[in-house]
């Protein structure tokens, strides 16, 4: 008597990876929604810290350029300028660190059923987006109450959100994949996070370094690797127009690094997630 077996692979071993998560897409949902659900739970003012977190974070970085006096455009409030700068580092920050130890959070499912990992992360950054969205609207409402209306290139903004999506899930997949083996990464996430912020322009202006004759090439090139240098200075070049310049060779230098990183973090995650189930 012949008996029929079916074996359960995991989707990086063939062809059918991309669509398998394709067809898992109701799972990524459900994460999403869960941890949007769990995220506010038994919280005095529930949903409305989404409101109030990038509020005081924007507030703490105008406090911040003003009292360093970091320079400003004629005629633009620094609350705009320091938002522009504020919302894509927050999106990035909380997508990377929220990404990078989901894999961890989530174990008892992974070691349970079979469904292509890379879910869980993207899940996470899905999240993230979606306060992103809740703090893009809080920006318009400060620009509408300064009255400052932006020129056409605020049309290009999609393309700097998307940028910064590429360089939080990048990261983000490579820093998780990591973490399943390495546990040491749950205390430097916050560390990089904490470092990021000194070194990208959220405080102050590209133009601080760029245009400072006391910092040499090197440091400025140094600089430029930093991803999230022409996320931010796109993001003022599309709200503030002429007064925030894009430094050419900063944006392709900060391009370059996002794509190879995006690359770099999808094939790392596809080579290790044979056996995170087994790890974890």
């Amino acid at each position: 008597m012949s008996v029929n077996k079916i074996i359960i692979e995991p989707g990086s071993a063939s062809n059918n990876y991309w669509r398998d998560i394709w067809d898992c897409r109701g799972l990524l949902y459900f994460l999403a929604w869960r941890d949007v659900l769990v995220r506010y739970k038994q919280t005095f003012i529930g949903i409305a810290w989404s409101v109030l977190r990038p509020l005081l974070t924007m507030f703490a970085m105008a406090f911040v350029g003003w009292l360093f006096n970091a320079s400003v455009a004629d005629g633009v409030p620094r609350l705009v300028l320091v938002c522009s700068a504020t919302l894509p580092w927050q999106f990035f920050s909380s997508a990377f660190s929220d990404s990078a130890g989901s894999l961890i959070s989530n174990s008892n499912l992974l070691t349970k059923v079979y469904f292509p990992r890379m879910i869980v992360p993207v899940s996470t950054v899905l999240v993230c987006l979606i306060d992103f969205f809740i703090s893009l609207a809080i920006l318009f409402f400060v620009m509408l109450f300064y009255r400052f209306v932006p020129d056409i290139r605020i049309l290009l903004l999609p393309v700097f959100i998307m940028l910064t999506l590429i360089t939080a899930l990048g990261s983000g997949l490579f820093i998780a994949a990591l973490n399943v083996k390495y546990r040491d990464f749950r205390y430097i996430v916050p560390f990089i996070v904490q470092f990021g912020l000194y070194i990208t322009p959220v405080a102050f202006s590209s133009t601080d370094i760029f245009e400072n004759d006391r910092i040499g090439p090197a440091w400025k090139f140094i600089y430029s690797l930093n991803p999230m240098v022409s996320v931010i200075d796109g993001f003022r070049w599309c709200i503030i127009g002429e007064g925030a310049p894009v430094y050419v060779q900063a944006f392709v230098v900060s391009l370059a690094f996002s794509v190879a990183m995006l690359f770099l973090g999808i094939w790392y995650f596809r080579k290790t997630e044979r056996n995170f189930a087994d790890i974890i």
